[in-house]
């Protein structure tokens, strides 16, 4: 099963908790903002989602 992950720029202000608290390092700080670098890596888990008090990160199954 792959997942489709995106982070809304826009949104994104930068605390990196969604980085931190990936269990499969899918994350990275790019200019400052969330980027899914490794989305192929994602196992759906959505903690990532949880985590993120500005609704920038969605989680959808391909």
């Amino acid at each position: 099963m792959s997942w489709n992950v995106t982070v809304d720029a826009d949104k994104c202000v930068g605390c990196g908790e969604c980085v931190d608290v990936c269990p499969v390092e899918v994350y990275e700080m790019t200019d400052g903002k969330s980027s899914p670098a490794h989305a192929e890596e994602c196992l759906g888990c959505e903690s990532c989602v949880e985590v993120c008090e500005h609704d920038a990160i969605n989680v959808e199954e391909n």
